[in-house]
């Protein structure tokens, strides 16, 4: 049951947490746990950065998307 909350997860989450390891370097697992802990301390704050920083990286990706179609024109 676990493990098929974590596929369903990741394979519809937004990818924040792979962008900024990608990003900064450092694990996934980690910045995922931090963002865990964070929202239970901040009552969830970072839920909210997430969901945000979720959407601007799902428009930033559909902005690359059309620009490489205009381009190929």
């Amino acid at each position: 049951m676990l493990q098929r909350f974590l596929t369903f997860f990741e394979r519809y989450s937004f990818g924040v947490c792979t962008y900024l390891g990608e990003r900064f370097n450092i694990s996934i697992a980690k910045i995922r746990l931090f963002f865990i802990y964070s929202s239970f301390l901040a009552v969830g704050f970072p839920l909210m950065f997430y969901f945000c920083a979720g959407i601007v990286l799902d428009i930033r990706r559909y902005v690359k998307r059309m620009h490489t179609r205009v381009s190929d024109w």
